[in-house]
């Protein structure tokens, strides 16, 4: 039932962005930063939480669950640490998202040779 739950709280994030593709003129990147921001909002206002106990991997693996870490690193920091957590919280919160994305971004670039557009 797990899987059905993140499939559905997905796919429904992701029928948002196609519906905003297909209906507004935003680009793409627009689009990717209004997600994360919606996350942060969403977090801010305490609504995103229920949907990440619903959901699971299906609402923290899109851009808005990058916005909601984001939040969730930044509310804890300025808990521990006062003022200076707004800084430091969001990048202690999602260093080991963007430091995977590097590493495996780089070791694919190792094995695969890429090729020109035509």
């Amino acid at each position: 039932m797990d899987y059905l739950k993140a499939f559905i709280t997905g796919g429904l994030i992701c029928v948002v962005g196609q519906i905003l593709i297909d209906k507004t003129k935003l680009t793409p990147a627009r689009i990717l930063v209004a997600f994360v921001v919606a996350g942060v909002f969403l977090q801010l206002i305490g609504v995103y939480q229920y949907l990440v106990d619903f959901g699971g991997a299906g609402a923290t693996v899109p851009l808005t669950g990058f916005g909601y870490t984001l939040c969730k690193g930044v509310e804890k920091a300025v808990a521990e640490s006062g003022w200076l957590g707004v800084i430091t919280g969001g990048l202690r919160a999602a260093a080991g998202g963007v430091s995977a994305a590097i590493i495996f971004g780089f070791l694919t670039a190792l094995i695969f040779k890429s090729k020109p557009k035509k």
